[in-house]
């Protein structure tokens, strides 16, 4: 079967998914985008495709250099979707919400879909039966909370996140996460309502590296892919790279 490289640049990770036909074989964090590291990763996987989804100044010769071995596409609003972009300036829209966005029209084509992503940023994509990105939201992921309070502050520390905490916190350290953690999941279980009162035939995706920390906390029904971006990538990497 072809290999298909999709890359997904952030604003904390650089990561790669190793698709074999239309499996997930598996992902790898990357230490940077310089030529000797894809370089490796097209000896180690000989791809037939790659795609790249950033949001980042990434390194433009690594695209020079997957144009050259392989179906190479870059994401943009230009990028053939499923869907259509009936917001102002589908052009501000970004890599990462296009992605997420077409895995949900791909995996769930016939429900309004709600796609969390839990990055950097949380960002809210709502995608509707109709296919059309309607918009969203975007607001502070859970590492930009928690280095604010101690940004902000004189004498608040630096919290790592965790998932198990108390309702009511006891200590600094606990009182921080309580009301980072919890604080978001009641965040994103209002959204969550606020669309389910407006539309039905309703589903929600999460993905994104904080979902270890945020799914428990979550009184709603949610689908829960820590891959989502990758498959959307895939996706669009077929309509793009024939």
């Amino acid at each position: 079967m072809s290999v298909t490289l999709c890359f997904d640049f952030g604003n904390t990770r650089k990561k790669v998914a190793v698709f074999q036909g239309a499996e997930l074989k598996e992902a790898i964090n990357l230490a940077d985008d310089t030529v000797e590291t894809i370089q490796s990763l097209v000896s180690r996987f000989q791809p037939e495709k790659s795609i790249l989804s950033s949001v980042i100044e990434h390194n433009p010769a690594m695209e020079e250099l997957l144009g050259s071995v392989s179906k190479f596409h870059k994401l943009s609003h230009l990028t053939k979707v499923a869907f259509t972009t009936p917001v102002g300036k589908p052009e501000t829209i970004g890599a990462d919400r296009l992605a997420l966005s077409a895995a949900a029209v791909h995996y769930y084509p016939s429900k309004n879909n709600l796609v969390i992503g839990l990055g950097t940023c949380v960002t809210y994509n709502f995608i509707n039966k109709y296919h059309e990105f309607v918009g969203g939201a975007i607001a502070p992921g859970m590492e930009m909370r928690l280095k604010s309070l101690n940004y902000y502050t004189a004498k608040l520390p630096l919290v790592k996140a965790d998932s198990n905490l108390p309702l009511i916190g006891y200590d600094t350290t606990t009182n921080i996460l309580t009301g980072v953690v919890l604080g978001m999941a009641k965040e994103i279980d209002g959204f969550i309502e606020a669309y389910r009162e407006r539309f039905r035939n309703f589903n929600v995706l999460l993905t994104g590296g904080d979902i270890v920390y945020l799914a428990s906390h979550l009184k709603n029904k949610i689908f829960a892919d820590p891959d989502l971006i990758f498959k959307g990538l895939y996706a669009i990497s077929e309509v793009n790279n024939p």
